[in-house]
């Protein structure tokens, strides 16, 4: 029997207070043309945290400097259309917005303010809204 399979995600706020997170349009199914937040399967042999920074860079061109927290693990039953999948979300935050571009299977990168976010795939809107609760130091679940 085979077990889910993993995925990394990156939430990378940006100001001070937190006022934008960076999401890329997805280039493929499942939610072709959605925003979600930047993030892919881990690969044989990699560390969960080495495929959470690999797939930043691949997707938004931004190879981060800054520490990345561990957010929570997300493991929903029905979260990937695709079949049973946990993701580990990690958290950073920049001073500013980062330039980024669309790469690998992202069409598009782009900041967007935290009150005015576009419908997000997956569950990210709750993983968003973790972080969030993260940046301003309150619990989250």
């Amino acid at each position: 029997m085979r077990g889910p399979a993993l995925t990394a995600d990156v939430v990378l706020l940006a100001g001070e207070p937190a006022s934008s997170v960076l999401l890329i349009e997805r280039g493929s199914e499942p939610f072709k043309g959605s925003w979600a937040l930047p993030g892919g399967f881990v690969e044989t042999g990699e560390r969960v945290h080495d495929a959470a920074l690999r797939e930043l860079a691949e997707e938004t061109g931004i190879s981060l400097e800054a520490e990345l927290a561990l957010l929570g693990v997300y493991d929903t039953p029905g979260r990937d259309p695709r079949g049973p999948t946990v993701s580990v979300s990690y958290v950073s935050r920049a001073t500013t917005q980062l330039p980024a571009t669309g790469g690998d299977d992202a069409a598009r990168a782009g900041w967007f303010a935290l009150d005015s976010l576009p419908p997000l795939a997956f569950d990210h809107d709750l993983i968003v809204a973790d972080a969030t609760r993260w940046s301003a130091g309150q619990r989250y679940s």
